[in-house]
């Protein structure tokens, strides 16, 4: 049973920063890319990091370029997030995946919630 569990969310201002965990199992995790995605309140959930299995590439949406970075460890089968220079924008449920052929097609975790606010 594939199964995706985030944590690492909380609060934070402004510019300031949290780091996102995500432990996954039940799938070949060392040859999946892997990715994090953003659910926005009463917005659609939008891919914002993915990194493939050698960790040697990496990708970001727009949003997140220069203050994002992804990372993950094939030892441990975990994925991170650590998000600097936090912006309001960067609030909601953050999620893991594992993509396949470029898409998301595995249930989704119960994600991490982050607020961004003064």
């Amino acid at each position: 049973q594939v199964q995706f569990v985030e944590s690492g969310g909380g609060s934070a201002q402004p510019g300031g920063s949290l780091r996102l965990s995500c432990a996954a199992s039940g799938f070949s995790f060392s040859i999946s890319v892997m990715a994090w995605y953003r659910q926005a309140p009463g917005k659609e959930r939008e891919l914002v990091a993915t990194v493939t299995k050698t960790d040697g590439k990496r990708n970001y949406a727009d949003s997140a370029k220069g203050r994002f970075t992804i990372s993950r460890d094939n030892y441990k089968n975990t994925v991170s997030l650590q998000m600097n220079t936090l912006k309001p924008d960067d609030t909601g449920v953050y999620f893991c995946s594992a993509l396949v052929l470029g898409s998301a097609i595995y249930s989704w975790g119960q994600g991490t919630h982050d607020t961004v606010s003064s």
